[in-house]
């Protein structure tokens, strides 16, 4: 947002702030707490503690100090951005699917060796092995609304098995290293902790190959759509014999099938049409199947995408697409969160200045989502679904290429 923007929603964004203020423990505090934040919206090319400080007019010190330094509750404040968004949006329409909680990471490069968290590792933001921290993020949509709702920096074991280093950086002695699908996990149980109930739960591939993950999204009666590898271990019906998702629908009786179509409105670009099939599945040690595995093609492009679903009830095809194309949702989310928040901005070497980063952005993020809401209230009706994925009624089915032409 320019200036002008800023002062004009700027009393709105006052009283948005005024429930928060309490987690801050000073005027003081506060001060730099509305001025932290009121730089997140800004047109600023960068939102870290200096440039943030000169568009206030305090000194830089202040507010890296108020970041790093100042006693203020981080955490409580999380925990009350949450709660706020859940009251917000329990008279939300749900549409068909309700509420979906998405689980995903992003990434930044960093130069040097001092930023918590730092190192060699895949960043998805350049798409290879570079320089850079990972954090892994929970997000949630439920009928056109979407917005952040928690963040958790990736630890590698390199620096776990390096307390001193993690000493330096202001990393508790309890922060260790856990899977990003730990990690995640630990997310959704502070949400949950905060009122928040997910109908469905999504993710990509790589959360979605992960065993032990959906054990325990499982065992928890979570019901979930998620994006697999296509060497993800399954059995189809009452098989023995654990097969690849690949080979599942390489066998003649599941080619032969005739794919289902459905078309797919997108946030932007075209309407995309995939053809689809479903397999009911056994994992793990599991007699009888209790999961579906869902290969989708993209009419237009050829790409190829694998799903497995748990359900308590029956559930149409089209209903859990659906579920799985929310994800698309976080692309919007991340998108917003970096080029106009600054989530990726952070440039310190405190794990405690990163957190409380985080914190803020998650405040920042939460206005700007409930205000895109109030906005887009104020439109015609046309206009109201008009960024988020719906499906339509089905095309015609369409004969699909052979598997190996994936």
């Amino acid at each position: 947002m320019t200036m002008d923007q800023v002062e004009a929603i700027g009393p709105a964004f006052t009283e948005f702030l005024r429930p928060f203020e309490c987690y801050f423990g000073s005027p003081h505090n506060v001060r730099h707490f509305r001025n932290y934040t009121r730089g997140l919206l800004t047109d600023l090319e960068r939102k870290t503690a200096e440039p943030l400080a000169l568009f206030a007019g305090v000194p830089v010190r202040n507010l890296q100090q108020f970041l790093k330094a100042c006693v203020w509750d981080h955490d409580g404040l999380t925990d009350a951005v949450q709660r706020r968004l859940r009251t917000a949006t329990t008279a939300m329409p749900g549409g068909t699917i309700g509420t979906v909680a998405i689980i995903d990471e992003t990434s930044a490069v960093k130069k040097g060796t001092k930023t918590p968290g730092v190192q060699r590792q895949y960043l998805g933001c350049v798409g290879k092995v570079e320089n850079g921290i990972v954090t892994v993020h929970l997000s949630v949509a439920r009928g056109t609304f979407k917005s952040l709702l928690d963040g958790e920096l990736f630890l590698p074991e390199s620096w776990d098995e390096d307390r001193e280093r993690c000493a330096a950086a202001d990393i508790p002695d309890d922060v260790r290293y856990r899977s990003k699908w730990w990690i995640a996990l630990e997310l959704i149980g502070r949400a949950e902790r905060n009122g928040w109930a997910f109908d469905w739960m999504t993710f990509d591939e790589w959360y979605g190959g992960k065993p032990d993950f959906l054990a325990i999204l499982d065992v928890a009666d979570q019901q979930y759509v998620g994006e697999v590898p296509k060497t993800f271990s399954c059995r189809p019906g009452r098989s023995q014999t654990p097969m690849s998702a690949a080979a599942v629908f390489s066998q003649p009786g599941v080619r032969s099938r005739t794919a289902r179509s459905f078309r797919f409105k997108q946030q932007t670009g075209p309407e995309t049409v995939w053809q689809t099939k479903a397999v009911a599945v056994c994992l793990g040690d599991a007699r009888r199947p209790r999961h579906q595995l869902i290969w989708a093609r993209n009419r237009e492009t050829g790409e190829v995408k694998y799903f497995i679903a748990r359900t308590r009830r029956r559930t149409g095809l089209r209903r859990l697409l659906q579920v799985a194309f929310t994800r698309w949702n976080v692309e919007h989310v991340f998108r917003v969160a970096k080029s106009e928040v600054g989530l990726t901005h952070f440039e310190g070497q405190s794990y405690v200045s990163l957190k409380r980063h985080l914190a803020l952005c998650l405040v920042a993020l939460a206005f700007v989502a409930l205000h895109t809401m109030r906005l887009r209230g104020e439109k015609s009706r046309s206009d109201f679904r008009a960024s988020v994925p719906s499906v339509e009624a089905n095309l015609p089915a369409i004969p699909e290429p052979p598997p190996g032409n994936e």
